[in-house]
């Protein structure tokens, strides 16, 4: 399913020639050294094809795909934007969006794939294989959501379960509160403890009572008897 599409890179070694010389021959070793499975040797060949004519269209594909085969998708996707602009060719075109599906595929880009992928069939539409990759990145599509969707339910539970939680620590803070309140005002009202008097203290208390005492009753006789003096002289007149 994420096989490149080989037959493109041949293609484009049987025309290359129309297109100019000076990058011909770094490309034809490429793609030999790319063949052999010497992927460093026909990434040097590719770069310097491209530092004789930076505008090869097809030292760009070659090396875009060789950037996917090292699994450098983001590499291999910038490395061939706009390629598609540059050529009427149908074929090149198809097999274009082909490998750009597989470079979006390769990083889970499903959406982008998928677009890539219908756009390589509008000009082939006969292309089974780009069939085949197209289903497959609809399906990724398709779980990804379902994943997303389930993932987002679970959050959603457990924001509600900590919203819950919240708030019966807030009722049972708000329970704690009323219940030290009450215990102030209980305390509040419960009478007053007398302060503890020593023996020698309360022996002078009540000493001073006494002598208050005494000092009234010695005042009250001292009254009686100036009212009676005072009769006294009345009646001697």
């Amino acid at each position: 399913m994420h096989r490149i599409f080989f037959t493109i890179i041949f293609f484009v070694l049987a025309v290359a020639s129309v297109y100019g010389q000076a990058d011909r021959k770094y490309i034809r070793s490429g793609n030999r050294a790319y063949q052999k499975g010497e992927i460093e040797n026909a990434e040097i060949d590719y770069r310097r094809a491209l530092e004789k004519d930076s505008g090869s269209l097809y030292a760009k594909y070659n090396l875009g795909n060789l950037m996917h085969k090292k699994g450098n998708n983001e590499e291999a996707l910038k490395m061939v934007a706009g390629l598609s602009d540059s050529t009427d060719n149908l074929l090149y075109n198809s097999g274009l969006f082909h490998n750009m599906g597989n470079y979006a595929l390769g990083m889970k880009n499903y959406k982008e794939a998928i677009e890539f992928y219908k756009s390589s069939l509008r000009i082939n539409p006969s292309d089974m294989e780009t069939k085949s990759n197209l289903a497959y990145a609809q399906k990724m599509l398709k779980d990804e959501q379902e994943n997303q969707d389930q993932n987002q339910d679970q959050d959603q539970n457990q924001d509600q379960e900590k919203d819950k939680e919240n708030e019966d620590q807030d009722d049972e803070k708000d329970d704690n509160k009323k219940q030290d309140q009450n215990k102030d005002q209980q305390d509040e009202n419960k009478e007053q403890p007398q302060p503890k008097i020593s023996p020698q203290t309360a022996q002078q208390m009540l000493q001073a009572i006494q002598n208050k005492e005494k000092e009234t009753q010695e005042k009250v006789k001292k009254e009686k008897a100036k009212i009676l003096q005072e009769k006294q002289k009345e009646k001697n007149w």
